[in-house]
């Protein structure tokens, strides 16, 4: 095939030896199989700001720190300069999240390093050697439903843990190899502390898992690890290993809101049957 532009230099610099073929292209990236050596690789070529289609990027970029402070003056400002600052910044971020993780216990794709929007990293396949499926395409029995569940809200626990929100995990991010759930495509991870959507994101994320297996395991749909896992996160309590329930009892505060609300309706309706008899009164005098 016909060398991509921003591969050649790679080529040209012994990083790669060959391009196989394209794999697959994304909202922010096109994914190409290359051979490094004696081993088969993944070429994840960043899309330009301008052709990337990915939604509210600004909400994933929030709590995300520039250590260098020209860097993150011209980012502020928008100049030329700063808009490469802010697209290597959007790159590195999945390799930072990659070495992260994996350091951390999660299944994710091996990173070999980012040259220049490209990330080179593991391609995930099975024993045979074939690209390991999206969890989307994958079917599956009752039983691996519920294992491969816990597994994925075990890595979020643990991604939570390391301080970190994936912010786009859905069947289209996740793997499966011949050993489980791989945990994929992490550009736009967010910082769990200083993001003040981490919350909405790791709930999203969750609902997105739980409903795909719950197409299998439909017991799954009545569970509620969003709340259990954030609330043990805010109070201190959430370690890598912790077991879930998928279980959370709303505080009494909070599950009496119905109630509270019905008063306040049930005190209204009175008051406006009282002024309504009062206008009556007034008319007849």
């Amino acid at each position: 095939m016909k060398s991509p532009k921003r591969l050649q230099p790679l080529l040209e610099d012994g990083v790669i030896d060959e391009i196989i073929g394209q794999l697959m292209s994304g909202k922010e990236a096109t994914v190409y199989t290359v051979r490094c050596g004696s081993e088969v690789r993944c070429a994840k070529v960043y899309k330009e700001a301008a052709k990337r289609s990915f939604k509210k990027a600004v909400q994933y970029q929030e709590g995300r720190k520039v250590r260098n402070t020209r860097r993150a003056r011209a980012m502020d400002k928008g100049s030329k300069y700063g808009r490469k600052q802010q697209e290597e910044t959007w790159q590195n971020a999945e390799v930072d999240a990659l070495y992260l993780l994996a350091n951390a216990g999660v299944r994710v794709p091996k990173p070999y390093g980012c040259f220049d929007g490209v990330l080179l990293m593991e391609l995930v396949s099975d024993e045979a050697g074939n690209v390991a499926p999206r969890l989307g395409d994958v079917s599956m029995d009752e039983e691996q439903a519920l294992e491969d569940h816990a597994i994925v809200m075990q890595y979020v626990v643990m991604m939570l843990c390391a301080g970190i929100v994936h912010g786009d995990l859905s069947e289209f991010n996740v793997l499966v190899d011949d050993y489980g759930p791989v945990i994929i495509d992490l550009p736009q991870a967010v910082d769990a502390s200083a993001n003040n959507n981490a919350e909405v994101m790791l709930a999203r994320d969750i609902a997105n898992m739980t409903t795909y297996y719950g197409q299998f395991a439909p017991q799954l749909l009545g569970s509620n690890y969003a709340k259990e896992i954030w609330a043990l996160y805010e109070d201190g309590a959430l370690k890598p290993d912790t077991v879930l329930s998928g279980y959370f009892a709303e505080p009494e505060d909070e599950s009496d809101v119905d109630s509270v609300l019905d008063e306040i309706k049930a005190v209204l309706k009175e008051e406006e049957k009282r002024l309504e008899r009062l206008q009556e009164n007034a008319e007849e005098e």
